[in-house]
């Protein structure tokens, strides 16, 4: 069966009368405004990615639910990348309310001012109303903010040590997140506004040696670059300089689409309402900038749309259209999840002239469609799109039906938006700085010691940061941080304190050579019993029937990687001549019923009882529900 790209289906959607029309009337009028009607789901984002293709001009989306534009992004960077396709989010920081933002999104608009000031290039901005409401700093003041950095250029470390203190940045350890920095006598660690990894500089003498990207949790390099720039945090808790529209950043003939401008409009009044409310509540002695320094009014928005090309694809409009040009589109019909109205739908499609796509999140889900057809034994005509889109749609001028199959399943689609760096922190890290002076740890050379916290040591003439460790008698050890491996936190029995151990002492030696002798018993005997338990021949299941790809896709939310591994391995298990004997571990609700219950479930359709025992009455209760 012929697999279908994306790509196929967007130059498809080209041919359609609207955007043809569209093209035309923007390539005679860069200031006009047009309305598209009728356009329903995924079918918009074909729609940016046509128009993008022939405007060869920046192209800025607005949409009224942030979450709606998150799936867009997902749409549009499987189409394009993420260079191209850029996301603005909104800092969710509340009018005049010190409070920390989120670290994420401010990356995320930093890199967007970044690239747009920086760079000529055609790009597609999806953003929202919450993020539009949001002034930002000005492209003079940005640039004030902004440090360049390439390979071989002549830089003291010592000024740009300057530099990072000026913009804000703080010097740490580690870096772990943005606006930090770490220096290792001619290696400075930078985490900048403007990239979601950090920098790892390397100098010899004033010179730039080598710039590379680097892992947080790996210590380990991506890629290297050649340059790099170093913004720093422009979306401040006390804002003091002059700001602006972030369409103040977009060349002249960038195109502007909004999904509901009316509901944008009324977003920026109600925003800029509360702005103004709280800030005559303040406290007028502490000075403060005014709500028209911080947000975008509604006038100004409607001001400045009055001077760029707009498009809309809602049925009513903000700005008086030229011309309204109508798309004839269904949504996708609910089917829950009842495959023989689905069959009924696909063939009626098919009698009726038109092709039929069913969007598929992977090899595995379009497989077990066709399972699923084969079993039932009614033929069904569908071209699999081996990627997925977020709403399904039928469209009568092209005669296509584009389906997807979360929403054939009703599964909660999940969107997934880029915040690498807040869980990139290094576990060995982590638990680093979780330490407190006086915590026990072990060294898996020397023993059971004391933690005493992090210091700069001369090491040939070159300091370096080291880990402190007290042992018996005050005697210290101090460990690289290159060898943070070997240092790990306590851990025994609660309550009780552990015997440290003396430094050069033979204790710590002969009790990890004991422990080893009694690891090496009890693997002999695992061995003996796993060698046994080969020998036996277990119930050999058969592969997955029909009922069991229906069950599967009854499940409300998508199987992460982990919960589709363990399933397919137990499955493997399950289907082989051999005795299965399988740990899964997870944290709670992580998953372990799901992947319990698929077992269960292919045992009970091959004539097995199946006994599930919990540790609790009320857990048992839950899973008998």
């Amino acid at each position: 069966m012929k697999i279908t790209t994306l790509q196929e289906i967007q130059t498809l959607h080209k041919s359609v009368d609207f955007v043809q029309k569209t093209i035309e009337f923007y390539q005679e009028n860069k200031d006009g405004s047009l309305q598209i009607k009728g356009l329903i789901g995924s079918s918009k984002s074909f729609t940016i990615a046509n128009l993008f293709d022939e405007f060869q001009q920046s192209i800025l989306v607005i949409y009224d639910d942030p979450e709606e534009a998150s799936y867009a992004l997902n749409e549009l960077e499987t189409l394009y990348d993420k260079k191209t396709v850029l996301y603005f989010p909104a800092s969710h920081r509340r009018p005049y309310e010190i409070t920390e933002v989120n670290n994420a999104n401010i990356v995320l608009r930093t890199e967007v001012l970044n690239k747009l000031s920086s760079s000529k290039k055609p790009r597609i901005i999806v953003s929202n109303s919450n993020a539009i409401t949001e002034k930002v700093v000005t492209k003079a003041t940005l640039s004030n903010k902004t440090q360049r950095l390439k390979v071989g250029e002549q830089i003291s470390v010592d000024f740009l040590n300057e530099v990072l203190f000026e913009y804000d940045f703080h010097r740490v350890d580690f870096v772990t997140e943005p606006g930090e920095f770490s220096v290792r006598g001619g290696i400075i660690d930078i985490f900048s506004y403007s990239d979601e990894n950090p920098y790892r500089i390397s100098f010899f003498g004033d010179e730039v040696e080598s710039i590379r990207k680097f892992n947080i949790e790996t210590q380990l390099s991506i890629e290297k670059v050649n340059k790099i720039t170093i913004v720093a945090n422009v979306e401040n808790k006390l804002v003091t300089e002059k700001r602006q529209s972030i369409l103040d950043f977009l060349p002249d003939a960038t195109c502007i689409i909004g999904t509901n401008l009316i509901l944008t409009a009324q977003h920026l009044e109600n925003t800029f309402k509360k702005a103004e409310d709280s800030y005559l509540s303040l406290n007028q002695d502490i000075q403060r900038a005014e709500p028209s320094e911080l947000y975008y009014s509604k006038a100004e928005f409607e001001g400045d749309l009055s001077k760029r090309f707009i498009l809309e694809f809602a049925n009513q409009t903000l700005v008086t259209p030229h011309y309204i040009f109508e798309s004839h589109q269904s949504p996708q019909p609910p089917f829950h999840k009842k495959f023989d109205l689905l069959i009924d739908d696909l063939q009626e499609k098919s009698a009726d002239a038109y092709t039929n796509y069913i969007f598929c999140s992977g090899e595995k889900q379009m497989q077990r469609f066709q399972d699923i057809f084969e079993d039932i034994g009614r033929e069904v005509e569908f071209q699999p799109v081996l990627n997925t889109i977020h709403a399904g749609f039928i469209d009568h001028d092209l005669k296509i039906a584009c389906y997807t199959d979360h929403q054939i399943f009703e599964r909660y689609h999940k969107y997934n938006l880029r915040n690498s760096f807040s869980k990139k922190e290094s576990i060995t890290l982590k638990e680093l700085t979780g330490l407190q002076v006086g915590d026990y740890v072990t060294h898996i050379d020397h023993g059971v010691g004391k933690f005493g916290g992090l210091k700069r040591i001369d090491v040939n003439g070159t300091m370096q940061e080291a880990i402190k460790l007290i042992y018996r008698d005050n005697d210290i050890l101090y460990v690289s941080i290159h060898s943070l491996h070997k240092v790990a936190k306590f851990s025994g029995k609660e309550g009780r304190e552990p015997v440290i151990n003396k430094l050069g002492s033979p204790a710590w030696k002969n009790l990890k050579n004991k422990t080893k002798k009694k690891v090496k018993e009890v693997a002999f005997d695992l061995i003996k019993l796993y060698a046994k338990r080969k020998m036996e021949k277990g119930f050999q299941f058969a592969e997955d029937s029909y009922m069991q790809n229906e069950l599967e896709a009854s499940f409300m939310y998508e199987d992460t990687p982990d919960q589709l591994k363990a399933t397919e391995d137990v499955k493997a298990d399950m289907e082989s001549p051999l005795v299965m004997d399988r740990l899964i571990c997870g944290d709670v609700g992580f998953g372990k019923t799901e992947v319990a219950i698929r077992a269960a479930f292919k045992a009970a359709t091959d004539g097995k009882q199946v006994a599930m025992l919990v540790p609790t009455t009320i857990l048992a209760f839950q899973h008998y529900r």
